[in-house]
């Protein structure tokens, strides 16, 4: 069996495990609004939809931090995606984009927005993997 055909093996069985569907965006800068005195969030940019499989990292036990007064704890989250997901065009992952849960076998997923710290990718992987945290 040559590699080619180990790769795409591989590369079927992440995809048959991926039963999320997923949302990577960015998001631009918040705008105030004058009129409504509110704070209103800024567009956001949509890079990629579709399958994918959210797990969490069992051995990160999280970290707590202050945010906004308040102490918050940071769940780290594994996404994969599959191998040859497209992307828009000329866009990269980078840390600080989001990733939202928009649909889930497990429904206290649905709705969750992952903040990504990294991605890791290469040509003999059998999925593209994002690395995130949730900062709820």
């Amino acid at each position: 069996m040559n590699l080619d055909t180990v790769l795409a093996a591989g590369r079927a069985a992440a995809k048959a495990r991926m039963r999320d569907t997923v949302r990577l965006y960015s998001q631009g800068p918040d705008v105030f609004d004058r009129t409504s005195g509110n704070t209103v969030p800024g567009p956001q940019t949509t890079l990629y939809e579709g399958m994918g499989r959210v797990k969490s990292v069992a051995q990160a036990s999280g970290e707590d931090t202050q945010a906004a007064e308040r102490e918050v704890r940071l769940l780290e989250y594994e996404v994969s995606l599959p191998w040859d997901a497209p992307l828009a065009q000329g866009s990269r992952v980078l840390p600080g984009m989001r990733l939202k849960v928009t649909a889930s076998p497990d429904a206290r997923m649905v709705g969750i927005v992952l903040w990504v710290t990294s991605s890791q990718f290469g040509d003999q992987a059998t999925a593209w993997r994002v690395m995130t945290e949730d900062r709820s």
